[in-house]
């Protein structure tokens, strides 16, 4: 898993970079397959802001949170991208097994 963490009106800082590496550590156990994820910092005022990008297999996956601190911000997403991550991996086993069953059921004959 590859992970770039940038930042937008705000340094990141290794501290910063650690703990979104530490958090979406986890991410990888949903699919064998390696995982790119962008993850953008931003700082609006009085919003912490963070936003990823997650690219698997040739599609994009997108989720952002905000919190009022950039770590609550950053816990946010890593459960918004696990959820996300699994409804894709449930979305790829239905259309598997829904593909299996029409085939099972077809008349060959």
């Amino acid at each position: 898993m590859r992970i770039d963490v940038h930042g937008q009106q705000i340094e990141v800082t290794q501290a910063l970079r650690d703990y979104v590496e530490s958090k979406l550590e986890r991410l990888p156990r949903h699919f064998e397959q390696p995982l790119d994820v962008r993850v953008l910092l931003n700082v609006d005022k009085v919003e912490q802001r963070a936003e990823a990008n997650i690219t698997i297999a040739g599609k994009v996956l997108h989720a952002d949170a905000t919190g009022v601190d950039m770590y609550a911000a950053i816990d946010l997403l890593a459960d918004k991208l696990d959820r996300l991550l699994m409804k894709h991996k449930e979305k790829q086993v239905d259309t598997h097994r829904r593909a299996e069953g029409i085939a099972r059921s077809a008349d060959f004959g």
